[in-house]
């Protein structure tokens, strides 16, 4: 977030010079926690699970990567040769351009660098080594860095104590005791629309460093937290922050961590930290003077080194989604060779058209029964516990055992499969796909189904004479039912359902009847009464097949008798909306006509 923020401040206060640096600080930091505040208000913070763990990563690799690239120069001290605020590749470049340059500096900042990862080596061994001291070498390992600045604080107050107004390294100077920039922030419309294009970005990185941090403690911490009351939470600490010549803040893993490991439960941590940073802007500033700025940069790369991913999160990457391992080095390199908030853009809209792309391209899966039995195993023997049918895609798709062959339903009945909502993006590639198998495992009712070449669509896959090419004796069955398995489905808008409708005229045209459309796992009440609206879920003949439950009552109102009760556990007057599978194929089987019935499933067999 600072790296952010000194970027945006940096390019408006070039193209608006007039205005002051805590100014434009203070304004975007207000309108930032004012977009915030409203989006936890308006209960959007749902918004932030959009933002996946490749992009997260791929910022915070790239962020890292950035500001340790911009301190390097000052842990060798030969950052007045070169501008830190281009980007990385820049930096690095012009940085062994100007290697001669380095001085005294770099001696502070190089052993500062290694003494910080030294105690943390030691620490961690130690703490292995005795496990029932380990909180105190975690908060050993922990202040290392305040170690670190005192120590150097000191070997700089003595090489420069003589001379401090021409100083032998580089110091940090001069600190403003206490609030210097109290009172309300100033903002008008040039200001406002000169950092505008910057405002997502800077809303992107509060929430996702906030939300980040505090989904990761929760994890470790055992509790659940509620994205709004966070997001508000770091909007009114932007808005009532500028009051006191604050900058954009959000959260922080290394105090994060310390509060975790010491124990706190409340938000009184908080108070009791603000009076001691308080009282410390007061009372330290005399003694800010002498840190060195080499030390400074080696605890800030030390710091930032631990954000960038490692090998085995990598390896994690390319197991799981090789396409969202080329997202993150996109989004990396995208942050090396421009900025920030251009890596953010990419790797969020690479997301983004990911997402799509897998809600568009879904695949349904025409599935076969397989009858399975369950077993127990015991040392010496097994036992044979229940015997059941299910269901597994034809094609083996599932990573099932491809020496078992599902039994597919023939006489013209598929049982088709969707495994994610039935949505605008994916609607014609669920259909187009079923459609192509039904055409080619079934034949037509009709020879021709136009009545002259004219009838006929010019565009259409076939043959100008259909009737020439028919076989005499062709042994597909025609299409007499398809079962739609929806347990996959949440979700039917209404392009989704209109594709519905214009299939099934298009298969009842095919088959030169009406085909029966059988649903199965319809999870949700406006999943009904969206199919229902368009004619689906009704039958002429009846519901012939249902499934029932047994349910202990009394009937007769006497308190001593209890009946069992048969219960219908979908509504009856649905005949093709069923409660599993199985019922919805023997419900297909019951009607189809005799003669037509040449393969029929028998316990599993075909």
């Amino acid at each position: 977030m600072s790296a952010l923020t000194g970027s945006v401040i940096e390019a408006v206060h070039k193209e608006y010079p007039g205005y002051e640096l805590h100014t434009i600080a203070s304004a975007l930091s207000l309108i930032a926690g004012c977009i915030v505040f409203a989006l936890g208000m308006f209960r959007l913070g749902f918004i932030v699970d959009f933002i996946p763990l490749p992009a997260l990563a791929a910022f915070m690799t790239g962020s890292a990567l950035n500001i340790a690239m911009g301190q390097i120069p000052t842990l060798m001290g030969n950052r007045k040769y070169l501008d830190t605020r281009e980007s990385t590749y820049l930096v690095f470049y012009n940085f062994w351009k100007q290697i001669s340059h380095c001085n005294l500096n770099a001696a502070l900042g190089l052993t500062s660098l290694f003494l910080l990862y030294l105690i943390r080596f030691i620490c961690l061994r130690a703490s292995k080594r005795f496990p029932t001291k380990e909180k105190l070498f975690f908060f050993i390992s922990t202040l290392r860095a305040v170690f670190v600045i005192l120590l150097y604080l000191l070997i700089s107050w003595l090489i420069n104590r003589n001379d401090p107004q021409h100083p032998r390294t580089a110091l940090l100077g001069t600190i403003p005791r206490g609030f210097q920039n109290m009172g309300i922030p100033y903002i008008d419309r040039p200001l406002l629309s000169a950092f505008a294009s910057y405002l997502p970005s800077t809303v992107i990185v509060l929430l996702i460093e906030h939300v980040a941090i505090a989904k990761s403690f929760g994890r470790i911490n055992n509790y659940v937290i509620d994205p709004n009351q966070e997001l508000i939470a770091i909007g009114v600490t932007n808005i009532f922050g500028p009051f006191f010549g604050a900058y954009p803040a959000t959260g922080s893993f290394s105090r994060t961590a310390i509060k975790s490991k010491a124990g706190v439960r409340t938000p009184m941590a908080g108070v009791v930290s603000g009076v001691l940073i308080i009282l410390g802007i007061y009372a330290l500033p005399p003694m800010f003077y002498w840190i060195s700025q080499a030390s400074l940069a080696a605890v800030i790369i030390h710091a930032v080194g631990d954000l960038i991913a490692g090998p085995q999160t990598l390896k994690r990457f390319w197991q799981v989604s090789p396409i969202e391992f080329f997202i993150f080095w996109i989004g990396v390199i995208v942050t090396i060779f421009s900025t920030i908030e251009i890596g953010i853009y990419i790797t969020v809209i690479s997301s983004g058209a990911l997402l799509l792309f897998r809600i568009a391209k879904a695949r349904g899966q025409f599935v076969g029964r397989v009858q399975v039995q369950q077993i127990k195993l015991s040392v010496d023997n097994y036992i044979r516990l229940t015997t059941r049918n299910i269901y597994v895609p034809l094609d083996h798709s599932d990573g099932s055992n491809p020496t078992i062959i599902p039994a597919s339903a023939g006489n013209g009945i598929f049982i088709y499969r969707l495994n994610e909502s039935f949505l605008y993006p994916n609607a014609n590639h669920y259909v187009e796909l079923m459609i192509e198998q039904i055409f080619r495992e079934t034949k037509s009712g009709k020879p021709n189904m136009y009545g002259s070449l004219g009838e006929q669509p010019w565009n259409l896959k076939t043959s100008r004479h259909p009737e020439k090419d028919q076989q005499k004796d062709d042994p597909r069955p025609c299409l007499h039912a398809l079962i739609l398995d929806f347990s996959g489905v949440a979700h039917l808008d209404i392009t989704g359902l209109q594709n519905l409708v214009d299939v099934r005229r298009q298969l009842d045209c095919y088959a030169d009847k009406k085909v029966n459309w059988h649903f199965v796992g319809l999870s949700r009440p406006w999943l009904k009464r969206a199919l229902i609206s368009a004619g689906f879920g009704s039958s002429e003949q009846g519901h012939t097949v249902f499934s029932v439950a047994n349910v202990y009552g009394n009937i007769d109102g006497d308190e001593n008798n209890t009946n069992i009760v048969l219960i219908p556990i979908l509504d009856i007057n649905r005949p093709l909306f069923h409660a599993d599978l199985d019922e919805a194929y023997e419900a297909a089987i019951a009607s189809l006509p005799q003669k037509d019935k040449s393969v029929v499933f028998d316990n599993g067999m075909v």
